[in-house]
């Protein structure tokens, strides 16, 4: 299977549970080490979990300084970019689950990632925090220039967030609809 994401690109993965969709973004991004085909990813690689993978023992700064590398100082803009201003010695625990996704924004794009992989990043959010968070991930997006492959099983998020949309079903999984999204904003 051919993959291609062009730069400010979004390109949706949506199919049924259990199709590959997360698998796929862990062979992307480099985590699966049971893969044996080639996969070419040129640039830095971002990624936001389905569960935000914070430190519970660190403080909201540490855990962007730790996994990235970025200084203390980056780390505080990257966190007013996402609105944790004043939250840097907070720890994940004392964070609602929308700050915590949040700070998993923060922290995958405080690398100046070249792709940006989301899986389900807005799972078990209330309908009004998802729209914050879509509207969050797209002023990050356009502010950091990245291409994005934004896994949802939510028809709504990838109408609203991608340029392109590709289903993925079958056993193996195969691409069965490879469409631009024409309600793309």
């Amino acid at each position: 299977m051919d993959l291609n994401v062009m730069p400010t690109q979004t390109l949706a993965l949506v199919g049924p549970s259990g199709v590959g969709k997360t698998s796929l973004l862990r062979i992307i991004a480099g985590l699966d080490p049971r893969f044996s085909g080639r996969c070419n990813v040129q640039g830095r690689v971002g990624m936001v979990f389905q569960d935000p993978r914070l430190l519970p023992w660190r403080s909201v700064l540490d855990n962007l300084c730790i996994p990235t590398g970025i200084t203390p100082q980056v780390a505080r803009l990257a966190l007013e970019e996402v609105g944790l201003a004043g939250r840097e010695l907070d720890f994940p625990q004392q964070l609602s689950l929308g700050q915590q996704r949040r700070l998993a924004l923060a922290r995958a794009f405080a690398i100046r990632p070249d792709l940006l992989l989301m899986d389900e990043p807005f799972v078990s959010l209330d309908p009004e925090l998802v729209e914050d968070m879509m509207a969050l991930f797209q002023r990050l997006q356009q502010g950091h220039r990245v291409a994005t492959i934004f896994v949802t099983h939510v028809a709504a998020e990838a109408k609203y967030l991608s340029d392109r949309i590709l289903t993925l079903s079958g056993s193996p999984a195969q691409i069965t609809n490879d469409e631009p999204n024409m309600a793309a904003p």
